[in-house]
């Protein structure tokens, strides 16, 4: 088939930060959602943090003042766009260890119940799994998976399913702000506002891996009692650098579980002498570098516009795509309208999504493939360009044409 394209939005200063990110220069890149590619300035504020560091000494007098600068500056910035004051935050290494610590460190009871989403991440799944089975808790869970139609009507799903599942025994909900399969939003805020209603006032944990970098997240982050984000997806950061925010009442009610020096609000005092906020849940030694790193990519963020102005680029791209992809034969696209952020998912009647992957990877062109639903995942940022939506367009009518030769 001829496909005609779509009309191409305006370039804009984001083509300047492209041109700051090695990985974008020599392949078609749409897995942001996986890892995003890391900027050169971020690179070498890396490398220039390492420098100063053994400049002053890794281990004296003089390294700490900065050491300690870097962690409360990177503290400060993360809290604006989290909306939430800096107490309420711990550095975490990812998003599953940002959900488990302080899962973990909750006064639960025998016969409580954790309400999952069908459409977490496995990691975090897994983690539930074993708490409850540690505890002894009843694990459930909610339908939100097939809530694939317009936002709106999702999120008036969402919250009948919700209503559905809830009992007595509620404990905690958990459920992602941006679903990592399908691409639809959740209604974090109001799933909030429906707990506090239930007698038991259930934790509500939020799995933002796919929401920081993407969309706004102040409002959902400031409704969750635990709400885990990492630096290394859509903040375009280095891996191994997350947060996590917490609830006040959380703050209150959990202890600490992994436990190190950097939990104590006075090292000499033992185990009575824990952070009263976020930091109790942070554990020892990090690594500085990463936090010089993670500050330079969200300030290079912050300069091609707010989170409103960089998320209505990322949907103009989404809706580009999704638009495209509705025009080539075999194709089936999981949302009923353009996707509410950057993630789009799809699937190719007759193809094997991990087959389809390698063959786009040979072309230069990197997406992904997910196993619940199977289907094939698209990522596009303020990075992404026209030029790379055609070239997947193009490359998947190809493909397509190819398996419907004789």
């Amino acid at each position: 088939m001829t496909r005609t394209p779509g009309p191409h939005p305006d370039p804009s200063s984001a083509e300047g930060l492209r041109g700051q990110m090695p990985a974008l220069a020599n392949k078609v890149y749409f897995n942001y959602g996986g890892q995003g590619p890391l900027p050169t300035p971020s690179l070498e504020a890396i490398q220039a943090s390492w420098r100063t560091i053994q400049e002053l000494g890794p281990f004296t007098s003089s390294v700490w003042p900065y050491v300690g600068g870097t962690l409360a500056s990177l503290r400060r910035r993360l809290a604006c766009w989290c909306g939430v004051p800096q107490e309420r935050l711990a550095f975490t290494e990812n998003v599953s260890s940002g959900c488990v610590l302080p899962l973990w460190g909750l006064p639960w009871q025998e016969g409580d119940e954790l309400l999952i989403s069908d459409a977490e991440h496995y990691g975090v799944v897994a983690a539930c799994r074993e708490l409850a089975q540690r505890q002894r808790l009843a694990l459930t869970s909610f339908t939100v998976a097939e809530a694939r139609a317009s936002s709106e009507a999702a999120h008036t799903s969402v919250l009948e399913a919700l209503e559905r599942s809830l009992t007595p025994r509620t404990r905690l909900v958990v459920l992602s702000h941006l679903l990592w399969n399908t691409g639809q939003l959740m209604p974090i805020a109001a799933v909030a506002t429906r707990l506090a209603q239930h007698p038991n006032q259930p934790w509500l944990l939020v799995d933002g891996a796919q929401s920081l970098g993407s969309l706004p997240v102040a409002e959902a982050a400031a409704a969750a009692d635990i709400y885990a984000c990492t630096g290394h997806k859509w903040c375009c950061g280095p891996e191994g650098l997350g947060v996590v925010a917490l609830s006040e009442r959380l703050l209150e009610q959990a202890r600490p579980t992994l436990i190190g020096w950097r939990s104590l609000a006075d090292e000499s005092a033992g185990t009575e002498g824990f952070h009263r906020d976020g930091r109790r849940f942070e554990v020892a030694t990090s690594c500085t570098p990463l936090f010089a790193g993670l500050s330079s990519s969200l300030a290079l963020l912050e300069a091609e516009g707010s989170d409103q102005e960089r998320l209505a680029l990322i949907r103009q791209r989404s809706a580009q795509l999704w638009e495209g992809l509705g025009r080539i034969s075999s194709v089936r696209r999981l949302l009923s309208e353009p996707p509410p952020a950057g993630l789009v998912s799809f699937q190719v009647e007759g193809q094997d999504p991990a087959t389809m992957v390698q063959r786009l990877g040979e072309r230069g062109i990197w997406i992904r493939n997910l196993p619940d639903p199977a289907c094939l995942r698209a990522c596009t940022h303020i990075t992404t360009n026209p030029s790379d939506l055609e070239a997947l367009l193009g490359a998947l009518e190809n493909l397509v044409a190819a398996s419907d030769s004789p």
